[in-house]
C-alpha cells in the first residue's frame, strides 16, 4: 500500500474516535470493604488518580451479580451490582464522580451466555425438553446409544468439552447444553427473539444510569450455523477466543450483524454520543472491519495488532492493515497491548519461547523475560501506540509497569481455564493480580485489611503508584507525558506518514508535526537532529534498541 495512511476526519462530538480507554478489571482495582476483592467504592476512591494520568474515558469489567466462576463473566443478573462489588447506588455514586472528572464511564456486558444460576437457566432445566424454558438457551439430544454422547464434538475455550448434561429430578439422564465456556456458563440462543427483546431491556437500563457505552463480551460468537456440525480444524488451534478457527461454526457468523445493528439503533435512541465496542477475535482485519460498519459497533478491539510480536517488519504490516480496514468502513483504528485475558505486554513480547494466546505462563514456563528487558519493551511498545493514529487502550496497571505474575501457586490460582485442564494451562491469573497503591500499605494500598484474592509479590513495592509519582524516570510519569503531549500533538487525528530507507528492525513515521522512530531490534541508530520532546528509556545521539522517541521536526 501507500507510504501514506489517512486518518478518518472527526466531528468534534465524536470523542470515541481518539479516546484513551482505561481497563479497570474491579476486582483487582481498589477494595475498600477490606474483603480483599476490589469494589465500586474503591473505583470511586482511585478517581483522580485516572484523570491526573490522563485517560478519556474508564471500561469496568463486570460487577453483577453472579457466583463469580469466571470472576462475573458469568453473569446471574445483568441488572444489578453483585454484593462483593457493592450495590446499584454504589454505581451510580461513581459514576457521577467521573462524569464530575471529565470521565466516561463504559460497561461490560456479557451476551453470548448467562450464568448457570441465572433465573432463566433454573427455569430451562427444570422444564422438559422443547418448552420455552429451554428455547432460550442450546439445548439439545445427545448422540449414540441412548444419546450418552455430547451433540457434536465442540470444545470449550476453558478446556473439555462444550456440552453438559442435565438430569431429571428422578435423576434419569436429560438433554445437553452448549457452553463455549464454563459449563457454569451456559449459551444462549440467540434466534429467540425472547432473548433479543430481554437484551434490549437491559441496555436501556445502563443506558438509563448514565453508561456512555457498552464493551461487549464475545462480540464474533452468539450466532452458530444451524445443525451445530462437528468442528474438524486442520492442524492444532489455541484458546484465542475464536481467534484462530475463523472456520469455526461457533464464531465469526453473519448472523451476528443483523444483532449489533439492533444494539446500535437502542444506543442511537441516547444523547451524548454512546457507544458500542466489540471484543470480537476475528481475522483478517479485513473481516474485523464489518463490525464496525457505520450502523454496527462504533469500535472492535484490533486483536491482531494486540498480538503481532516485537517485529518491525510485521508491526509496520499491521498498522498498514489496521489503517485501511477501518478506515474503509469510516470507522477508527484501536490500539491495544493488554487486557485481563492476555498476558501483560511487558512480559509477553519479552518472552524468548512464543506461547499460545490462552494458555499463561507460570513459573515453569520457558522463555521467561528478564525483567529490565520487559521494562524497556514494554514502554517503548506503548510509547509506539499511543503514536497512531485512532483510539487506544490501556489495562489497569501497565501505568506501573507491572509484569506478569508467573510464581502464583497453584493452589491460589482461579482462573477455570487452569481447573479444567488440570493445570496444563496457567490461564490468566497472572494478568489480574491486585495492583500496587502504597509501598508501605496493607496490600500495597488495594484494601485496608491486607487482604487480596490472589497474592501480590513482593517485588512489588517498588512499583507502587505513591513512589512513581513524580519521578521523572518512573514508567508512571513515562504514561503520564506520553498522554499529554498525545493530546497536545494530537496524535491521534494525524495521518500517518512512513519513513522510508531506516535500517532493519527500526521504524520511522511521521503524524502531524511529531517524528515517531521505534528501534525494535536493530542497531543503535543514529538519530536525526530535531528536538526530542519523550523517549522510552535514555538516549543520546543514538537510539538503541527497545527505545521509542518523538520528536519535533
Amino acid at each position: 500500500m501507500s507510504n501514506v495512511a489517512s486518518a478518518h476526519q472527526q466531528t468534534a462530538a465524536e470523542w470515541w474516535r481518539t479516546a484513551v480507554i482505561y481497563q479497570i478489571y474491579p476486582r483487582s482495582f481498589a477494595d475498600a470493604s477490606g474483603d480483599g476483592i476490589g469494589d465500586l467504592a474503591g473505583i470511586t476512591s482511585r478517581l483522580d488518580s485516572l484523570a491526573a494520568l490522563g485517560v478519556d474515558a474508564i471500561w469496568l469489567s463486570p460487577f453483577y451479580v453472579s457466583p463469580q466462576h469466571d470472576a462475573g463473566y458469568d453473569v446471574a443478573d445483568f441488572t444489578d451490582v453483585d454484593p462483593v462489588f457493592g450495590t446499584l447506588e454504589d454505581f451510580d455514586t461513581m459514576r457521577e464522580r467521573a462524569h464530575d472528572l471529565g470521565l466516561r464511564v463504559i460497561v461490560d456486558i456479557v451476551p453470548n451466555h448467562t450464568s448457570s444460576e441465572h433465573v432463566w437457566f433454573q427455569h430451562a432445566v427444570a422444564s422438559a425438553p422443547g418448552s420455552p424454558e429451554r428455547a432460550r438457551y442450546i439445548f439439545r439430544d445427545g448422540s449414540g446409544e441412548g444419546g450418552e454422547q455430547p451433540p457434536n464434538n465442540w470444545e470449550s475455550m476453558f478446556g473439555g468439552p462444550a456440552w453438559t448434561r442435565v438430569h431429571r429430578e428422578d435423576g434419569e439422564p436429560d438433554q445437553w447444553y452448549l457452553h463455549l465456556f464454563d459449563s457454569s456458563q451456559p449459551d444462549l440462543d440467540w434466534t429467540n427473539e425472547e432473548v433479543r427483546v430481554e437484551f434490549d431491556r437491559i441496555l436501556r437500563f445502563w443506558l438509563d444510569r448514565g453508561a456512555d457505552g457498552f464493551r461487549v463480551d464475545v462480540a464474533h460468537g452468539l450466532a452458530k450455523v444451524p445443525g451445530l456440525p462437528d468442528y474438524l480444524p486442520e492442524g492444532e488451534v489455541d484458546a484465542s477466543m475464536g481467534g484462530a478457527a475463523m472456520d469455526h461454526p461457533a464464531w465469526a457468523q453473519t448472523g451476528v450483524h443483523e444483532i449489533w445493528r439492533r444494539w446500535r439503533a437502542v444506543v442511537d435512541e441516547y444523547p451524548g454520543d454512546r457507544i458500542l465496542t466489540a471484543e470480537a477475535w476475528v481475522k483478517p482485519l479485513t473481516r474485523m472491519a464489518d463490525w464496525v460498519r457505520p450502523d454496527e459497533m462504533h469500535q472492535a478491539f484490533n486483536f491482531p495488532y494486540l498480538i503481532t510480536g516485537w517485529d518491525a517488519a510485521a508491526l509496520r504490516d499491521v498498522i498498514d492493515e489496521s489503517l485501511t480496514a477501518f478506515h474503509g468502513v469510516e470507522a477508527p483504528a484501536t490500539w491495544v497491548l493488554s487486557n485481563h485475558d492476555v498476558i501483560r505486554h511487558s512480559s509477553r513480547l519479552s518472552l524468548t519461547v512464543p506461547h499460545p494466546q490462552g494458555q499463561g505462563i507460570g513459573p515453569d514456563s520457558p522463555g521467561l523475560p528478564d525483567a529490565d528487558t520487559a521494562v524497556r519493551r514494554g514502554r517503548a511498545a506503548t510509547q509506539l501506540m499511543l503514536a497512531l493514529p485512532g483510539s487506544a487502550y490501556l489495562y489497569q496497571g501497565e501505568e506501573l509497569g507491572l509484569p506478569e505474575v508467573t510464581d502464583i501457586p497453584g493452589e491460589a490460582r482461579q482462573d477455570p481455564t487452569w481447573h479444567r485442564t488440570e493445570g496444563e494451562r496457567y490461564g490468566r491469573d497472572g494478568c489480574r493480580v491486585p495492583i500496587p497503591w502504597t509501598a508501605d500499605a496493607p496490600a500495597y494500598g488495594f484494601s485496608p485489611s491486607g487482604q487480596s484474592w490472589l497474592p501480590q509479590p513482593a517485588e512489588w513495592a517498588h512499583l507502587a503508584r505513591d513512589v512513581q509519582e513524580g519521578v521523572p524516570e518512573s514508567t508512571l510519569t513515562f504514561y503520564q507525558d506520553a498522554l499529554r503531549l498525545r493530546r497536545e500533538h494530537r496524535l491521534a487525528e494525524g495521518d500517518l506518514v512512513w519513513i522510508e530507507e531506516l535500517p532493519d528492525g527500526v521504524l520511522g513515521f511521521r503524524v502531524g508535526g511529531v517524528t515517531v522512530y521505534a528501534n525494535i531490534a536493530g542497531e543503535p541508530f543514529d538519530l536525526p537532529d530535531g528536538e526530542q520532546i519523550l523517549a522510552s528509556s535514555p538516549t543520546t545521539g543514538t537510539l538503541p534498541a527497545d527505545t521509542t522517541v518523538w520528536m519535533l521536526r
